[in-house]
């Protein structure tokens, strides 16, 4: 048996969010490869296809919580779930680019951003959570990113991009001081992929440290190993990659 999750017992049912993406994707097909799991359902706008039968497609807008409450409703029919990741993220594209300075801030930026890195993972963390299981580890994961954490910030720039990420950290949290006070053995972390190689960073590989830059599918794994080494007292931190807890 392939065991990606040794900590998280056998059977497991899991939701990818944004399961499109190259990481989301890649999280997909990782765990359809493990016998530990039993049924991936995949929530994107546009929905993707997928070899494997333990893959059900589902598909949402991520920015109308009608329209997640809906797909939290048809989840909660199919029984509790083990885990859920947000695998969401927008720095760059529809109209906006990180900013370099102040001057080019902007109210359509940071309204995009917000919607994509933080309102849009705090709806569904709301819908979803409810969902986990309650009789054992049950991991809500969601991407975050290292730049967002405000002790780190060396370089400055990327305001709207830093800001929601810091924002969603502080969800993160909050929702695990919440949820611990109730359900002992929900965990509830961030999530920093490093600089994969995928749209989202494509403008900004060429600064990347050799052997810094991952393919989707090395960061998936390495996440997939964090997710199975948190405990309940690390809920509300952001790890990275290789397992480093991030300060906030």
């Amino acid at each position: 048996m392939t065991q990606l999750l040794p900590s998280m017992g056998a059977d497991l049912r899991v939701i990818v969010v944004g399961s499109t993406g190259g990481i989301g994707a890649a999280f997909i097909d990782s765990l359809a490869t493990s016998d530990q799991v039993s049924q991936i359902y995949a929530l994107s706008r546009q929905g993707r296809s997928h070899p494997s039968p333990k893959v059900a497609n589902l598909t949402f807008d991520f920015t109308d919580e009608g329209s997640i409450e809906a797909a939290a409703e048809a989840l909660r029919e199919t029984g509790a779930f083990d885990l859920c990741i947000i695998a969401t993220g927008l720095l760059q594209g529809e109209g906006i680019a990180p900013e370099k300075n102040m001057r080019a801030m902007s109210l359509e930026a940071f309204q995009k951003s917000f919607m994509v890195n933080t309102f849009g993972p705090a709806v569904t963390a709301k819908y979803f959570l409810p969902l986990m299981r309650r009789d054992g580890k049950a991991v809500l994961a969601a991407l975050s990113a290292r730049v967002g954490s405000i002790s780190d910030n060396r370089i400055g720039g990327w305001y709207a991009y830093r800001a929601s990420k810091a924002a969603l950290n502080m969800i993160l949290k909050t929702l695990s001081i919440e949820f611990g006070r109730r359900f002992k053995e929900t965990v509830i972390i961030g999530l920093h992929p490093g600089t994969v190689d995928t749209d989202l960073s494509k403008p900004f590989q060429g600064n990347v440290p050799e052997g810094k830059l991952f393919t989707a599918e090395f960061s998936a794994s390495k996440l997939l190993a964090v997710i199975d080494q948190v405990k309940p007292e690390d809920s509300g931190s952001l790890f990275a990659w290789d397992g480093e807890k991030v300060p906030f």
